[in-house]
Order: structure tokens, then C-alpha cells, then sequence
């Protein structure tokens, strides 16, 4: 029997981190849960009315204090300390300079050009007095260029940068993609962003400022179809679930439900035309290389329907999976996050009484934790203050102010 002392659990890879996070909504939190998840102390601060999301709903969930939190604030929020705090009062700006004092990062997505109107602006203030800070800004569009400084919001640059015109149907003329992939976008851009502004800050002892986009992330996603139009010069179009430049790539209805194929080489499209029984295909002149089935895509795909619609989609897609072909079943999202594999990897996550999309990142020896739920409105800004040196006192006069509120603004509960 082995008396080997269990392992204590991992304090993270980001342990010791400190961020200030003063944005709200998706793109800056989502970056901020990314960088809790993996150990940072990330004090969340919102205004009075507390973050819009709390409000997106339903579903809500109910808290023990009667207060409830929609289900978009709950996604991307586990793992922080909350308060909330009047950061338009002068008395609030001196709080979050007195939180900055020690911090390693700060987030914002106000509109451009609130933090410089409230003296707390990158380059006339917190570079000179925080050189170590990394000052991380989310915003629609930027500062400069013809739209510097207007609001962004998802879909509408989704619209802006062409990420919607090569959605859809083919024949359509481009559909909004359902999750929000440019505010995920962004906040993932701006993790990788922060972390190599840190490790930069390890050589040069020095912060730096984050000028984070919707705009520039999206325009980033638009892979292959802005190198397609670069290169050729021809302007692209939705393809419903085909792609523009691989074939067959596509979805297929089999007798029991839907399964999608993605085929990348020769090899794969021999081994798919074996197991569904149409070898002869391979030999085809008309779909000897991608470039053949491309330009014969209408072909590929009656030559290839009836074989598809006789099939067991479950049966064959595994077949083909461990044939190297790669496919798989198209999943409704409950059945997708209560499969087997999802499970196995981690993917849903209990936090307290709330449960959660689990972490992707993978460490083997620094492995996140879901060290608590979604904080409450507010519900930390006591502690928090203290631990950053505010006496009793302080805080007394802060919430007589109205500067560090305790109960949600504007009716929310």
C-alpha cells in the first residue's frame, strides 16, 4: 500500500499574476477566465449596474441571496473576485490606481478614449507611474483610421470584415455565425497578446500597451478565403458546409442522421470510396486529385449521395475515423457535450452549483482549476480592498460615497 503523500493541487501556470479587469461583456472577459482559469488573481470590477451579461437571460441561475445571473455571464466569469465600483468618481479612479499599484495586467474595453478623459490613460499616466504594467485595451475599432474610436459589437463587424459574407447557403448572401466568434476571437487574441507582452516584460523590465480590436480579429479569421481572393482576385462566396478549396468537405445525410466528411489528401479519398463501396471512383478521371473534384463537385456529390443515405451515419463515421478518413456525426450541442469524449477530456466542468465549458489547455504538471463559480454581484469587493490595503475606515467612506456599491443599480437583481 503506498504512503506517498498526495500532490497539492496546482496553484497554475499564471500563479502570482495579478490583473485588474475592468471589462465587460465578452471579448476582455473571456480573455481574463482564460488567464484565471490557469492561476492569475483577476479582480473583476464593474460599474454600478454591475456587467451587462449578468442580465442576458434566460436561463438564469438563482443565488442563495436571492440575486440570479444569466447564464452568458456565468460562461466566461468563474474564477474571479468581484466588486463593483463608481470608476466615473474621482474617489473610484483613486481605488483602481491604489488596486494597479502591484498589478501585473490591466483590461478595459471602455470606448476609446474614457480612461484618457478620466486621467487614467495609458501614455499620460500609468506608463509613467506603473513602467511594469501591461495595459491590455479591447475595443471595436480601434483609436486611429476612419472608424477610431466608434463602438463595435460582434456581428456587426462580423458584417464589416466580410466574416458573414462567405457564411451561409450557397446562393445566400451570408449569414451571421451563431456563436460569437469575433468577440471569442478577441479575447483570445488578447491572452496570447498578454502573455507575450509578459514575457517580453521578463528581459525588459517593462509593460507595454495592448491595442486589441473586434475589427482587426475578425479580419484575421478570414483564412482561406482572404488568401483565396489575395491570390486570385476572385471575390468569395458562401458554400453552405462545402469548402472552397478541398473536396469532398462537406455534410452528408446518412439513414439515421447527419455526418460530416473532410477529406485532405488522395490517400483518404481512396480509403473513403472503399469502405462506402464506390472504389471505382478513386480511377475516375473526373476525381483523380482535389483539383478534379473541385471542378466536378456537383458530380462528387450524386456519385457519392446514395452510398451516404444507405449508411449507418453512427457506424460509418467511426469506421472512417479509424481508417484515418477524418468524419464524424453531427451532434445537437447536449448530445455533444454529454458524449463520452467530452467527459473524458474535461470539457464540462462543475463549479460549485454551476457547471461550465471546461478549460482546452492542457498542462501535465500546472493544469487549471476551477478554483470557484462565477462571483456574485459585488460579492468580493470587502476582501479584495483589504488584501490591497484599505482599512475599515476606507471602506466605510467608499460605500457612503457610493463608490463601492454593495446592491446591483438600475434594478437589477
Amino acid at each position: 500500500m503506498s504512503t506517498a503523500i498526495p500532490a497539492p493541487p496546482s496553484a497554475g501556470a499564471l500563479a502570482g499574476v495579478k490583473v485588474v479587469d475592468l471589462s465587460r461583456v465578452l471579448g476582455g472577459p473571456y480573455a481574463t477566465m482564460i488567464l484565471a482559469d490557469h492561476g492569475a488573481d483577476v479582480i473583476k470590477i464593474e460599474p454600478p449596474q454591475g456587467d451587462d451579461t449578468r442580465q442576458w437571460g434566460p436561463p438564469f441561475a438563482q443565488r442563495a441571496d436571492g440575486s440570479r445571473d444569466a447564464s452568458y455571464y456565468l460562461g466566461v466569469n468563474r474564477n474571479k473576485r468581484a466588486l463593483a465600483l463608481d470608476v466615473s468618481a474621482p474617489a473610484g479612479r483613486e481605488v483602481v490606481l491604489r488596486l494597479l499599484a502591484d498589478a501585473d495586467v490591466l483590461v478595459e474595453n471602455f470606448k476609446t478614449g474614457t480612461m484618457e478623459k478620466w486621467g487614467l490613460g495609458y501614455a499620460d499616466v500609468l506608463e509613467k507611474r506603473f513602467p511594469r504594467l501591461i495595459h491590455c485595451r479591447v475595443s471595436g475599432f480601434g483609436a486611429d483610421g476612419p472608424l477610431g474610436g466608434l463602438p463595435g459589437y460582434d456581428a456587426v463587424v462580423q458584417a464589416m470584415s466580410g466574416l458573414m459574407s462567405v457564411n451561409g447557403e450557397a446562393g445566400g448572401t451570408g449569414v451571421r455565425m451563431a456563436t460569437p466568434m469575433v468577440d471569442l476571437a478577441t479575447g483570445l487574441y488578447s491572452t496570447i497578446a498578454i502573455l507575450m507582452a509578459l514575457q517580453e516584460r521578463s528581459r525588459s523590465g517593462r509593460g507595454q500597451f495592448l491595442d486589441m480590436t473586434l475589427y482587426d480579429c475578425a479580419t484575421a479569421l478570414l483564412h482561406p478565403q482572404a488568401a483565396n481572393y489575395l491570390l486570385s482576385g476572385q471575390r468569395p462566396l458562401p458554400l453552405g458546409n462545402a469548402h472552397p478549396n478541398v473536396a469532398p468537405y462537406d455534410k452528408w445525410s446518412t439513414r439515421n442522421g447527419d455526418i460530416f466528411i473532410a477529406i485532405g489528401n488522395e490517400r483518404q479519398f481512396r480509403q473513403l470510396t472503399e469502405i462506402l463501396g464506390q472504389p471505382q471512383l478513386a480511377d475516375d478521371a473526373r476525381f483523380a486529385t482535389n483539383g478534379d473534384r473541385l471542378v466536378n463537385r456537383a458530380a462528387l456529390r450524386t456519385a457519392l449521395d446514395e452510398a451516404f443515405a444507405q449508411a449507418d451515419g453512427q457506424v460509418l463515421a467511426e469506421r472512417l475515423l479509424r481508417a484515418g478518413v477524418p468524419a464524424g456525426v453531427v451532434l445537437p450541442i447536449d448530445l455533444a457535450l454529454a458524449s463520452a469524449h467530452a467527459q473524458a477530456r474535461g470539457m464540462v466542468v462543475q463549479t460549485g452549483d454551476i457547471a461550465s465549458v471546461g478549460t482546452p489547455i492542457k498542462f501535465s504538471r500546472t493544469p487549471a482549476r476551477m478554483r470557484h463559480a462565477p462571483p456574485a454581484f459585488a460579492q468580493d469587493g470587502d476582501a479584495v480592498l483589504r488584501d490591497n490595503g484599505f482599512s475599515a475606515g476606507e471602506l466605510a467612506a467608499l460605500k457612503a460615497a457610493g463608490v463601492l456599491v454593495t446592491r446591483r443599480a438600475g434594478g437589477g437583481q
